[in-house]
């Protein structure tokens, strides 16, 4: 039987902070759901509420920004009528179980930092993954999920755990570029305060670190990399 893959992406949302329409990075769900189907797995996309979701727009390799224009993999997904239709049908959180797949893996962009946190169910079923050491990913902004987690004493999560995330560089680079900030909060000095050895490497490096059966990744050029280090844990 092939080894299954809940791959979470964040519903739509509005930037509290910018005002704009906010969602999740395509490289961060499309690299991750390359690197499993490759090698053979079963990958489920999900997200909180279910239903459609949507790309930051940046993210989209055929945004007139060309910001992500690079991204050939994602271009590639996008323009495949029955990969694009995914993001139509997304399964909502509630419908699964950690008992129904072998890893969870959530993206991040935008939309994590004004939704994920306070969602109840997802860090619900995040933690039965890792309690259950099932291999449990997230990455980038999706790495905010992290920061309200406990374990069963009440205690941090990833007090004492080594994790990345998007780093405060990449904050400050995001800021500059928009003249603005951008994020209501930062995940390294949140991650920091709660007792994690928060790493990182160059700035938009990619990047993915292990501890345990916790895996997380810097930034959107870290899907391919965590989604590896996932793979080795689970095997072909």
């Amino acid at each position: 039987m092939p080894k299954k893959i809940l791959l979470v992406v964040a519903n739509p949302a509005v930037s509290t902070t910018l005002g704009w329409p906010v969602g999740f990075w395509a490289a961060e769900m499309v690299h991750p759901w390359h690197a499993f189907t490759e090698v053979g797995y079963e990958v489920t996309l999900a997200s909180p509420k279910g239903g459609k979701v949507d790309l930051d727009a940046l993210s989209d390799p055929r945004d007139a920004s060309g910001y992500s224009a690079h991204d050939i993999l994602s271009m590639g997904f996008l323009s495949t009528p029955r990969l694009a239709a995914l993001l139509d049908t997304t399964v909502p959180i509630a419908s699964v179980t950690a008992a129904d797949f072998d890893a969870i893996v959530v993206a991040g962009g935008q939309s994590p930092m004004f939704t994920f946190r306070g969602d109840a169910a997802l860090a619900r079923l995040f933690l039965d993954f890792h309690g259950l050491g099932k291999p449990a990913a997230a990455l980038c902004h999706g790495t905010c999920l992290l920061l309200d987690l406990k374990r069963d004493d009440g205690t941090a999560l990833i007090a004492g755990k080594t994790m990345t995330g998007f780093a405060n560089v990449e904050e400050d680079y995001a800021d500059h570029v928009v003249g603005q900030k951008v994020m209501p909060f930062r995940i390294e000095d949140e991650a920091r305060a709660l007792g994690a050895n928060f790493v990182r490497a160059g700035a938009f490096a990619p990047f993915a670190i292990r501890d345990g059966n916790l895996v997380t990744g810097q930034q959107q050029n870290s899907g391919a990399p965590v989604a590896r280090l996932v793979i080795e844990m689970l095997g072909r």
